[in-house]
Formats: structure tokens, sequence, C-alpha cells
């Protein structure tokens, strides 16, 4: 149905076409712990109004460079970098841009409950201005991108905003190019397709923003839900606001490059995903505030990482019946028809998204890579069941969690320099809008 949506329907029109001229007052949340190696570019890429990828290429201090030319006000916007019990020299960087520039205003937080929900807490509680835009540690923003997150704000009921995230290190080995093909489908087919049905397009926790007054109406991120994106976006949605997508928002993000980071990412996401599933599930299914096609949409979204277990379950019931000799219960072509349809309109659908998105980008070499997502599909069902069984056992004992950042993996050599370099041909073009 997305698949169709993207392809044939009519396409919502997008905030960033609102002419404007009266910038939104925003404030730039970077959660950061150990980030020596990323902790310049993003400011200087904020700052700077001279940026260039070749510059960017050439500054050791990475994510904080990048910010610091994103053509916007310093008059209209504060950046705070958030040093999160940080033991590398990421706080030393850190004061190093603040005394270079008024508009970066860092905090240091080495008391308190460590990761990212709590580092965010406190941040948004020190921020002076309503509309909080928050970017991960390794990302890199380019020109105009919080231009086009701020204007969507000025539809008084959006309480959330999510832009669409690109990795850069597409190069790097086989895995990158699956993450690659898996960011491609999920943003410029399924959240797009939510934004366009009126459904629920999820805000994810960076390269995105929301109002500080509505999130302080309903409360801080709970520091024991590892997947706080999530969290708001239910929150806000079961109170009346609205969440979209910018699908012309563009970042670009470092993917992991090894398959052992990956599985403890993608468990973390279940885990904190299926901790919302049993907090929300039944306010979903009684909110007043919600159509029924958004309800829908909810239960699918918030079932998104149970699904895995489910599919699993049905495997060992399927071997249990066959071995019992009860296998006829749907046989002939009942069961071609029944396994048909499902897998035409279950299993493949991620397979219609991702072909669809690489046509829709220009890029339709990728698709070559589809056969290969057969062996992501069977690692990121294991570490989901895993992750899920963790969300059981946090609900269960009520046991204390704690955040795990993903490992980056950028150096001056690395192929996300190199990357970064060839982005000058581009830099200003977001070919994939």
């Amino acid at each position: 149905m997305f698949t169709m949506n993207r392809l044939f329907s009519e396409q919502r029109f997008y905030y960033q076409d609102i002419i404007d001229s009266e910038l939104k007052n925003i404030s730039i949340l970077i959660p950061m712990h150990n980030e020596e190696n990323v902790a310049g570019q993003i400011l200087d890429l904020l700052v700077s109004s001279t940026y260039t990828y070749n510059n960017v290429e050439k500054s050791p201090k990475k994510i904080l460079d990048l910010l610091l030319s994103a053509d916007y006000p310093h008059d209209k916007m504060e950046i705070i970098p958030i040093n999160d019990f940080s033991s590398d020299q990421t706080q030393t960087i850190l004061d190093e841009y603040a005394r270079r520039y008024p508009v970066i205003k860092p905090i240091h937080r080495y008391e308190g409950k460590p990761g990212k929900p709590a580092a965010l807490n406190e941040g948004v509680k020190q921020a002076k201005n309503n509309i909080i835009v928050v970017f991960d540690a390794d990302y890199l923003p380019p020109k105009g991108i919080l231009k086009d997150i701020a204007v969507c704000f000025n539809d008084p009921e959006i309480g959330a905003v999510m832009g669409r995230v690109v990795p850069v290190n597409t190069k790097t080995n086989l895995l990158t190019r699956l993450l690659d093909l898996e960011r491609t489908g999920g943003y410029q087919v399924d959240q797009q397709a939510r934004y366009n049905m009126k459904l629920i397009p999820q805000y994810g926790g960076t390269v995105g923003g929301f109002r500080k007054d509505v999130f302080m109406s309903l409360g801080s991120f709970d520091t024991k839900i590892l997947a706080e994106d999530t969290e708001l976006t239910f929150r806000m949605l079961l109170n009346g606001w609205k969440v979209i997508y910018a699908n012309r928002a563009e970042c670009y993000e470092e993917a992991p490059e090894t398959w052992n980071v990956r599985a403890r990412q993608i468990r973390r996401w279940s885990r904190g995903h299926n901790q919302v599933l049993f907090r929300y599930l039944i306010p979903l299914l009684e909110s007043s505030h919600l159509s029924w096609k958004e309800k829908i949409d909810g239960l699918l979204l918030l079932c998104i990482y149970a699904i895995p277990l489910i599919l699993l379950l049905g495997i060992l019931d399927s071997l249990a019946l066959f071995f019992l000799g009860e296998m006829q219960i749907l046989a002939g072509i009942a069961a071609f028809l029944f396994v048909g349809a499902f897998n035409t309109f279950g299993n493949f659908a991620p397979f219609y998204q991702i072909g669809v998105a690489t046509l829709l980008d220009g890029a339709t070499s990728r698709v070559l890579l589809l056969p290969m997502l057969i062996f992501n599909y069977f690692f990121n069902t294991f570490y989901i069941t895993l992750g899920f069984f963790e969300a059981v056992a946090d609900k269960l004992t009520g046991r204390k969690t704690k955040w795990a950042k993903t490992k980056r993996f950028r150096t001056e050599n690395s192929e996300i320099s190199m990357a970064i370099k060839d982005l000058t041909r581009t830099n200003g073009n977001n070919g994939r809008g």
C-alpha cells in the first residue's frame, strides 16, 4: 500500500515550500559521549556561512564543523552540545569551540544517570528557545536543513518533525550497502507514504525537532525507555499533536560498519521499541485524538519489533504440525493462495519499498543487492527477538536500563572522510528528495 502510494498517489506538499521571511528561534541539541573523533564537523557547519565539504574534510573536529556552516542566523539559534560523561577529549573540544563561538553553549554532565534520554532532558531544560532540533554526534547536516526543519513549526498543530537519514559510508562493505537500502526504503517510501496518507510518521530522535513547551507539558524523557524517540512520538499523538515527516530535510549519518555493532544497535532498538509497545498499546486503542486508520497504523508501528518473534513462532508451529501429521489443516490450492497472499502483502513489502525507493532516488543499480537482504532478514530477526525478550524482562522486573552508544568508525583516512570529499560536487543539492 505504501509502495503504491509513492508511485501513483498525489504527494502532500512539503512545509519547506512555504516562503516565510521570519525564521524561528531554535536550540540545537547534540548529545555526546566520547565523541572526540566526530565532535567538530557539525558545529562548523551550523555556524559558518562559507561551508564547503572540502573545508569539512580537512577539519579534525567533525560534527561541530558541520553545524557551524548551516546558513542559519546566529542570533536566531543556539547550539548546545551535551557532553555526557565523556572520558576522552570531548570536553576540551567543546570548550574550545565555545570560546571561539558564543552561539555554542556546551553542557558537561558528570552526575546523574548517563545516556541520551537523560542528556536530552538536561539540554531541553537549559535551552532558551521553544523549537528544539536534535542531531546525533556522527551526523553531517547540509546547508538548509535547519530552515527545512524549523519552517514546519509554522503549523501550530505540529508537535514534532522528522527528516530523512542518509548513510554516507555506503561504500565501506556489504553491511553498509544493505543498511543504505534499508534506510532508503524506510524513509523515501515508508515514512513519506505515512505522511501522504495522514497516518503516523515516526519521530526518529535525530535530524528532527519538537516543541519545548509541549515536551515539558507532557513530561521529560523517561530514562528507563531506550527508544525515547518512539515514546515521544506516541505521547504527542495521544495528546492531540501531529508528528510529520520532511523527506527533503536530508542529513548524512555514519552507518555501523561491523555486524557486531549493528547487532547491538538493532537489539537496543527492539528492546526500546517494545518497551513503548507495552506502555502505549491500550492507550493507543482508547485514544479519542486518533482516527481509526491512525489507530491501525499506530498498532502496526508499535508491533513492528514484535513481528519477527511472531514469525518465528509461526515457523515452529508449522514444524510441529508437520511432524504431528496435521498439515492437512491448510492444504492444496488454499495453502497456495494463503502463502502467496501473505508473501505478497506481508514479507515482500519491504522489498517493494526498497525497489521503488531506489527508483525515486535515481539509483536503480542498488536494487541488484536486494537478494542479499535475505541475510539481513535472518540477522535482524534473531537480534530483534532477543531485544523483545529483554523488553519483557524489563517490564516484569522493573530493572534499570543502560544506554549503549553505537560505536563510531570515522577517522581522517576512513571511507567516510573520502565520502565527504565526494559530497563537494553535490553540496546544496538534495538529489534524493
